[in-house]
């Protein structure tokens, strides 16, 4: 139904800023809630942002809250994850995915997402 495909990803500098990419296919993209997670080796994948399908209802992580801007072009069927001072524990493999929930407390829980993208690697060096 849906396939997710991230990009952006890289080695930045403390402070700075990213943007990540998340492309979609299927025709029930506007359909989705869209979410990133992150996912650092030998820990659990962690919620970082969620956005509604009409783009404007938003959910974040205490954690990146006000730093980071979750948004979405259904035109374009492509979800952002816009990143500022950023910080060496930003660092982790980054996955977009989408659920059918609406935004609310539900949707930063890993197995209520049904797709997911393959993930893209954000390195913060200090």
């Amino acid at each position: 139904q849906v396939q997710l495909v991230e990009s952006g990803g890289g080695l930045v500098q403390a402070g700075g800023s990213l943007r990540l990419s998340c492309a979609a296919s299927g025709r029930t993209f506007n359909s989705y809630t869209m979410g990133w997670f992150r996912q650092v080796s030998g820990k659990e994948r962690e919620f970082v942002a969620a956005i509604g399908w009409s783009g404007i209802t938003t959910y974040y992580a205490d954690s990146v809250k006000g730093r980071s801007t979750i948004s979405r072009d259904n035109a374009k069927n492509t979800v952002y994850l816009q990143m500022t001072n950023l910080r060496p524990e930003d660092t982790a493999v980054y996955y977009c995915a989408a659920t059918s929930l609406q935004v609310g407390p539900l949707i930063t829980i890993v197995r209520n997402y049904a797709f997911w993208g393959q993930g893209t690697q954000v390195t913060v060096s200090s």
